[in-house]
Order: C-alpha cells, then structure tokens, then sequence
C-alpha cells in the first residue's frame, strides 16, 4: 500500500516588478494586443539583477509555512525545482534551505524547467513516508534567461518569475495525494532547451503540438488509475505555459476552460514554478472539499510530463 501523504498548503513569492506587454513589445518589437492573443499573457514579473533564485524560493517556502501553521524545524527534507540556477553547483536547494535556518537537513535539486514541481509532488508521496514532512520549493528566474543573449520575439514575451512552494505531510493535511504518472522523452530535447552558453532555444510548434497531445492523456491516465473521470473533478491545476494550450486542454477532455485555473495574465510563464504559484492563487478562494478531486499537470523541456491527482479529506 501507497503511503497516505497529504498536502497541507501551499505558498507562493512574486517579485515587485511589473513588466507590461507594451514594456516587452517594445523591446521585441511587438504590439501589447498580439502578445495578449497569443499567449494570454498581459503582464509579468522581473527580479532584480541581485536577487536570486534561491531567494526567491525561500521567499515562497515561508509564505506556504506561514499559512500551513507550520515553522522551517517540522520541515524532514527539501525538494527544490528549478531550471536556472546561477551556478553549475552548488545548485539553490542548499542556499534556500540556509535562508530558512535550516542545516543537517537532505535537499534534493530537480534540475527541471516547467514541469519540475509536478515531479517533486509525485516523488513526496514516497519520500514522506521517511521524512514526514517534504517542503516542495520551485523557483525560477527566466528574466535572466531571455534577456542573457539577443531577444527573440517568440520567448521573451512569455516568460516571467517567481517561486511557488507546498508542504506535504504524513501527519495533517487536507487532500490525498491519490496518484499520479510521469513520462520522459529525451526525442525531443532539442526542441525545447538552454545550454551553459547561447540563448534559450525553442521549437515552437513542435512544443505546443506535444503538449497539447501529452497533457491530456496524463490527465486520463491517471483519472483512469484513480478510478475517476474529466468530468468529475473539481478544478484543474496546471503548468502555466499559454493560455491556448489550457483552452486545448480542456477541449480535449471535454470540460469548460473555466474548471482550469488560470493566472497567466499577471505573471507569464514562470516555468516550474508557474503550477504552485497558481495553486497558491487558487487556495485562496478555493479550497479541497471532502471527496472531490483536483489534478495537477504539467509539460516541460526534456520532455518531460505528467498529472496528479488529490482527493479532498475531511
């Protein structure tokens, strides 16, 4: 039997700074309206030249201890997405978890852009069981990234940053991490990828394509594996890629775009930490309810993807 892991809450760090469609646009040489309609995306956020990734993520981790209830001593180990770190090693984990106090403790990097945290969640329902209480922290600074080399119109109107975290537990929490699956494909990991010198690099319609075909049968996958349907789960909560993608999405499962939470507008796509800052949003006015479901998805450069599922408890 699966260990019984629980997620108690989560947290969420955005910076100050504004960036606006017509701010980008004029940089890249494109109208506000056209980054609106191909995206979604209306404004982003930028941190500043010193403020790193791991600070923002431990921003993030003590928002999500702060409304759990819980302090940095309950936290057993630490798992910590991102896909730009400032240094080869050490990666952030280490610099996040002395931020927050914290030394002795295991810290575990995912080197993942996008779908890092979907794959941290999967991996705590295992690892809680030994640590009892797993801090998922996803941090990303793509400003740092976009603007590194020559702009390129098509990846510098997406991207913003941000840290989302969430706590899971074995001893208090108010949803069933119930299941989940993950895939790779390393076919494609040319089509979406940074290298230690040169810009970002992405094949566009290969990466909406495939994600657009993957994410949804994750979702059924696992909806098959937990022995419930689309058309029953409360909200969907997904990497924050591309408003049209989550539209596609649920197109293809058959539900309203309205049950796919969506902040894509006010902070563009924050890689992995897009997923938590959005939940962290979305428990603000929603929350778990006893017996209800809500999957978590995501999509991301390697390839790599997946959903979750968690089960509202009493």
């Amino acid at each position: 039997m699966r260990p019984r892991a629980l997620i108690r809450g989560f947290g969420s760090y955005v910076p100050a700074r504004v960036v606006t469609n017509a701010e980008i646009g004029g940089r890249v040489g494109c109208e506000a309206e056209w980054i609106q309609s191909v995206s979604g995306i209306v404004e982003r956020r930028f941190a500043e030249p010193d403020e790193s990734v791991a600070a923002m993520g431990a921003a993030a981790a003590r928002n999500c201890l702060d409304r759990c209830g819980a302090t940095a001593s309950d936290i057993g180990l630490i798992l910590f997405a991102t896909g730009t770190s400032e240094s080869r090693f050490p990666s952030p984990g280490s610099e996040a978890a002395r931020l927050l106090g914290l030394t002795g403790i295991p810290v575990i990097d995912l080197s993942m852009a996008s779908a890092g945290s979907l794959f941290a969640l999967a991996l705590a329902v295992d690892l809680a069981a030994t640590y009892q209480e797993v801090l998922i922290v996803a941090a990303e600074k793509m400003s740092s990234v976009v603007f590194e080399k020559a702009l390129d119109r098509n990846t510098a109107i997406l991207f913003g940053d941000g840290a989302g975290a969430a706590l899971i537990s074995m001893r208090q929490g108010n949803a069933l991490l119930a299941g989940s699956v993950l895939h790779s494909d390393g076919c494609f990991a040319g089509d979406l990828r940074l290298g230690r010198a040169g810009p970002l690099e992405m094949n566009g319609p290969v990466v909406i394509l495939q994600s657009s075909r993957k994410i949804p049968t994750a979702i059924r996958e696992v909806l098959e594996k937990t022995k419930l349907s689309a058309c029953t789960v409360d909200w969907f909560l997904m990497h924050q890629a591309n408003r049209n993608l989550i539209v596609r999405v649920a197109q293809a499962l058959g539900v309203t775009a309205e049950r796919f939470y969506c902040n894509i507008q006010h902070y563009g796509n924050t890689s992995s930490a897009s997923m938590l800052i959005a939940a962290a949003e979305w428990s603000t006015s929603e929350r778990f309810q006893a017996g209800r479901s809500v999957v978590f998805a995501g999509f991301g450069a390697g390839f790599h993807w997946g959903a979750v599922v968690a089960t509202g408890v009493a």
